[in-house]
């Protein structure tokens, strides 16, 4: 079952109000470098700026939806996990955590929580669920922990394992927000067994364009996003325990099998780790 319930004209015009087409926002832009159409002539003219910044870009966004569904698939095979947290949804596209999760396990329950307008308006048409498992949306930011926490308990048993899934939304809050306690006070209120799941664009001297293009967004585009630097990211999972390989390019988590060479690294690195 699904708690979306269908969008009234009210809610409807309600959301139209909150969404800028005169600003380009990066869940639009992320959906038009994966081939989406729920974008505006405004977030394909940044798009483009910033792929010629950095060309290589619109395979970080594919390199992370792959990550997502090469996690979750562990998470059900291998870690037996059958609930998801998924704070920072973005636009549905193909293989959403619920498909991947549903597909091998029909009673998995999962939460998405996003505060984009145009994500909840696609959210509560396209976020479905199987008839074993559930399915629900929040409209909420990631600030709002508690909010978050107290919403998700209607749909997810908090005595029971959790995979808290942190895609590329962290970089989106300052460090003057202290983003480790936040994603602290997520995994603390999770039992052992969870898991996180952690996505972040990062800084490196061997990738000077990806500043560049970072800048330009921090320039024309909203929300802003905060750089960090690999070390700074795998400090999102201390006190767990990260799986292999650690924290590394999200091409480069447990690929499938290829012919044996190594992925091309992108400026978008992710991990999991286990809360024992």
């Amino acid at each position: 079952m699904t708690e979306n319930p269908p969008t009234t004209d009210g809610v409807a015009d309600s959301l139209r109000e909150r969404i800028n087409t005169s600003q380009p926002h990066t869940a639009r832009i992320w959906n038009y470098w994966l081939g989406g159409k729920d974008n505006y002539e405004v977030d394909r003219a940044a798009g483009d700026q910033i792929r010629r910044l950095h060309p290589g870009i619109g395979e970080y966004a594919r390199a992370d939806r792959l990550f997502l569904g090469r996690a979750v698939r562990y998470l059900v095979e291998e870690a037996g996990i059958r609930q998801f947290l998924d704070i920072g949804t973005g636009l549905p596209t193909a293989d959403n955590t619920h498909e991947v999760a549903q597909r091998l396990a029909p009673e998995a329950r999962i939460v998405y929580v996003d505060n984009d307008p145009l994500v909840l308006a696609h959210a509560r048409a396209l976020l479905t669920s199987t008839p074993e498992g559930r399915t629900d949306y929040l409209d909420e930011d990631l600030r709002n922990v508690d909010a978050i926490l107290e919403h998700a308990s209607r749909t997810l048993d908090f005595s029971e394992p959790v995979a808290l899934i942190l895609l590329g939304v962290v970089i989106f809050i300052g460090d003057d927000e202290d983003p480790y306690s936040l994603v602290r006070r997520l995994v603390d209120a999770l039992p052992a067994g969870s898991h996180l799941v952690l996505s972040h664009t990062i800084t490196s001297p061997s990738m000077p364009d990806v500043d560049e293009a970072v800048k330009f967004w921090n320039e024309h585009g909203t929300p802003k996003l905060t750089q960090r630097s690999p070390e700074d990211v795998t400090r999102f999972f201390d006190g767990l325990e990260l799986l292999e390989p650690g924290v590394v390019s999200c091409s480069r988590w447990r690929p499938e099998d290829g012919d044996g060479t190594e992925p091309e690294e992108v400026a978008m690195f992710g991990g999991v780790a286990r809360k024992n």
